[in-house]
C-alpha cells in the first residue's frame, strides 16, 4: 500500500487518477455515498490492479479496516492487488497516531509546483515568475492569475483553519488562531520568538506552540530549527517559520525568496526520505555573534550542504565562508534570484542563480 499525503489542494486526488488511468482499477471517495457504501461492502473485483481510496481517513476505524484488507482481500487477489489511499494533511497525523499499519504501506508526501517538476509548455523562467506572484499549488499556478491566486488562497485559509484544524483539536479561538497565522506570515525567514507574539496576543506562550505543531502537522507551514552540534559558540536560537505556500508570505521579495529556496530544500529532503529512506533534516545555524546561515542541510546527521538565499547579491556572504571552513559540508552554496547571473565559483564556495540550482526540468 502507498499513502499519500500533504497540503490540503496540492493535487493528490489528480495525482491518484493519474496512476489509476495507467495501471487500471477502481477510485472510491468517502464523501460519495454510493462509494462509502461500496468500500465498505468491498465491492470491487479481485482483478482490479490498483483500488484508490480518497478521503478514506475520515472514516473513524480507517486504519484497522485497510490493515484487515490487506491482511485478507490481498492473499485472495494473489498477492498482485495495490492500494492508493489519499486524504488531505490528517493522513499524516493519524498515521503518527499508532503502528497497526506497520509494514504494510509506503508514505509519500506530495509538494506544490516547483522549479524542477513543471507542467508541459511552462518555462523555468516563467515558473519563477508565477511562484513568486501566485504561488505553487497547482490551481493558481496553473491559472497565472494574480486577482483569482488572491481569492482562491483566502478560501483555502478559511477551510484549514475552520475545517481541518477543528476536525483535529477542540480549538474553539479560530480568530486568534488566524492572528498568530497572520503574524507568522510576517516573519518568515525571522527567528519566531513565541513569547512575544504570546504577549501581542494575550494567550500563553505553551498554547502557541501547541499551536505551531498542529499548523506544522497540517502542512500549512514548516518549521526550521537551528543547527548545534559541533559549534562550541552556537546557541540554542528559536526556530524559524515557512509557509508551503509562497504567497502566504507577507514580507518583502526578500523573505518571499528565501520562502521559495526553504520550499525547494524540504521537497527534495522528503524526496530522500519517502523514496530513499535517509533521515534527512532542514536546519539554519546562527552564533552568539550572529553570524547565520539560512539553510543547514543534515542527512543522516552529517552536514551536505550549507545555503544562503538572497534575492539579489552576488558576492559570496561572509557568513558562509564562516561556516563552510568549520563544517566542511560537500557543497556550500550561495542561491541568488538574479536568473541572468551566470555563476561564481570561489574555491568550494560558489553563487548561482536559483534557475541554474533548481530547475532541472521533469514532467509532473
Amino acid at each position: 500500500m502507498v499513502l499519500l499525503g500533504g497540503p490540503r489542494q496540492v493535487g493528490k486526488t489528480t495525482a491518484a487518477k493519474s496512476i489509476l488511468d495507467r495501471l487500471g482499477g477502481r477510485y472510491f471517495n468517502w464523501d460519495f455515498d454510493e462509494d462509502r457504501r461500496d468500500i465498505l461492502a468491498k465491492s470491487w473485483s479481485d482483478d482490479a490492479p490498483l483500488v484508490v481510496f480518497d478521503e478514506l481517513h475520515k472514516f473513524p476505524r480507517w486504519k484497522n479496516w485497510l490493515k484487515g484488507l490487506y491482511d485478507t482481500r490481498d492473499r485472495r487477489a494473489g498477492g498482485a492487488q495495490r492500494y492508493l489511499v489519499t486524504g488531505s494533511a490528517r493522513l499524516d497525523v493519524y498515521r503518527r497516531g499508532g503502528d497497526s499499519l506497520l509494514g504494510r504501506y509506503h508514505y509519500w508526501r506530495l509538494h506544490p509546483f516547483t522549479l524542477d517538476e513543471l507542467p508541459p509548455k511552462v518555462t523555468p523562467k516563467e515558473a519563477f515568475r508565477r511562484l513568486l506572484t501566485v504561488g505553487g499549488f497547482p490551481e493558481p499556478f496553473l491559472d497565472g492569475d494574480e486577482r483569482e491566486a488572491r481569492r482562491w488562497r483566502r478560501e483555502r485559509f478559511d477551510r484549514v483553519l475552520r475545517d481541518d484544524v477543528r476536525d483535529l483539536e477542540p480549538l474553539r479561538d479560530i480568530h486568534t488562531l488566524a492572528l498568530f497565522v497572520d503574524a507568522l506570515r510576517a516573519r518568515v525567514g525571522s527567528l519566531v520568538v513565541l513569547s512575544n507574539i504570546a504577549q501581542d496576543l494575550q494567550v500563553a506562550p505553551k498554547t502557541l506552540a501547541h499551536w505551531l505543531d498542529v499548523l506544522e502537522r497540517m502542512y500549512l507551514l514548516f518549521v526550521v530549527r537551528p543547527y548545534t552540534r559541533r559549534l562550541p559558540r552556537a546557541i540554542k536560537k528559536p526556530p524559524k517559520v515557512y509557509f508551503f505556500d509562497n504567497m502566504d508570505v507577507l514580507g518583502d521579495d526578500g523573505a518571499r525568496f528565501e520562502n521559495l529556496v526553504a520550499t525547494h530544500l524540504l521537497k527534495r529532503a522528503h524526496l530522500l526520505e519517502d523514496r530513499d529512506g535517509h533521515r534527512c533534516e532542514l536546519k539554519y545555524v546562527r552564533d552568539k555573534e550572529g553570524r547565520e546561515v539560512d539553510f543547514v542541510v543534515v542527512k543522516d546527521g552529517v552536514v551536505t550542504e550549507l545555503i544562503e538565499a538572497k534575492l539579489s547579491d552576488t558576492d559570496v556572504a561572509p557568513s558562509l565562508r564562516y561556516y563552510a571552513e568549520r563544517l566542511r559540508p560537500t557543497r556550500a552554496l550561495q542561491v541568488v534570484g538574479d536568473p541572468r547571473w551566470p555563476g561564481l565559483r570561489k574555491g568550494a564556495l560558489s553563487v548561482t542563480s536559483v534557475l541554474d540550482e533548481f530547475a532541472t526540468r521533469t514532467q509532473r
